[in-house]
């Protein structure tokens, strides 16, 4: 048995730096979230990139300590290593030991918030297209309030153009999350919240709740699609002219708990989506424009 174990043993350094490597290169569809297709998910993940490697730093020079420590002071025939049992402290050690984490937090904590604020920011040169999104259990729901058109389950956006979404639910409390585009948001009840997201590669991209909200949760995902703005808008001509409106009846199915397909409407009621906003206008934090 001890020389099973010492082969596993053995075996795991190698195993962990090869799957650290797989995950780290982003190989595979599955790992979305380090293939960046915006400017929002670029940033975010240069700053994972960062703390990666902050943590890569402590996590070789602990194992490196660790393997100079034993070889250095394990006991064996010989053995010079000084021996101090009346060791009681070392300030310049009790320096170094707390100087280190102070300056790894700062080396996270200053892009970090840097970052954080810029992308709180729409770019002021551009005017974005603004999407209203309502959680539902367990479906989601988006109305473009300037073209007038509503998809369940789908959205369709310009390339290149900043994206507003303007979350909010009537479920329980949800997260929207588009990994390849940028971070998660939450959806709460009686909120508007603020998301901005951009993509500057036409392709379909995976969305869905990152936040378990009951036994239907598997069932919120919903697609993105990037296209042209010629494109875009060609397409939301075409919904006005050919797809159905959406009726109050339709909204109170969507309303019911389950699940639903993809579906477009040509408009939708008025008052399904908060009128009042909290915490982002043209003085704060996120760009607004008028309804």
């Amino acid at each position: 048995m001890a020389y099973h174990r010492y082969r596993w043993s053995r075996l795991l350094l190698p195993l962990t730096v090869v799957t650290t490597g797989l995950l780290a290169s982003g190989c595979g569809k599955q790992f979305v979230v380090l293939d960046p297709q915006g400017p929002v998910a670029r940033s975010e993940l240069h700053l994972i990139e960062t703390t990666a490697m902050a943590m890569g730093v402590v996590v070789l020079f602990v194992l490196v300590l660790f393997a100079v420590t034993v070889l250095k002071f394990r006991d064996r025939p010989g053995n010079r290593a000084p021996y101090i049992p009346n060791w009681s402290g070392s300030r310049r050690l009790e320096f170094v030991l707390f100087a280190i984490p102070v300056l790894i937090v700062v080396y996270i904590a200053v892009p970090t918030v840097q970052q954080t604020y810029a992308l709180d920011r729409l770019p002021p040169t551009k005017h974005p297209l603004i999407i209203d999104v309502t959680s539902l259990d367990y479906k989601w729901l988006f109305q473009y309030p300037k073209q007038g058109v509503a998809t369940v389950n789908y959205i369709d956006v310009p390339v290149g153009v900043p994206v507003l979404f303007e979350l909010t639910a009537n479920s329980p409390m949800n997260t929207f999350w588009i990994p390849q585009l940028g971070g998660m948001e939450y959806s709460m009840p009686g909120r508007v919240l603020p998301l901005y997201l951009q993509a500057d590669k036409a392709g379909v991209y995976w969305g869905r709740s990152a936040n378990f909200s009951g036994r239907g949760f598997v069932h919120m995902v919903f697609h993105v699609k990037a296209m042209p703005p010629a494109e875009f808008s060609r397409w939301a001509q075409g919904l006005r002219t050919t797809a159905p409106h959406m009726s109050m009846q339709d909204y109170r199915q969507l309303l019911a708990v389950g699940t639903a397909r993809e579906e477009s409407f040509s408009a939708y009621p008025a008052g399904t989506f908060p009128t009042a906003t909290h915490g982002f206008t043209l003085k704060g934090g996120m760009y607004l424009e008028p309804n």
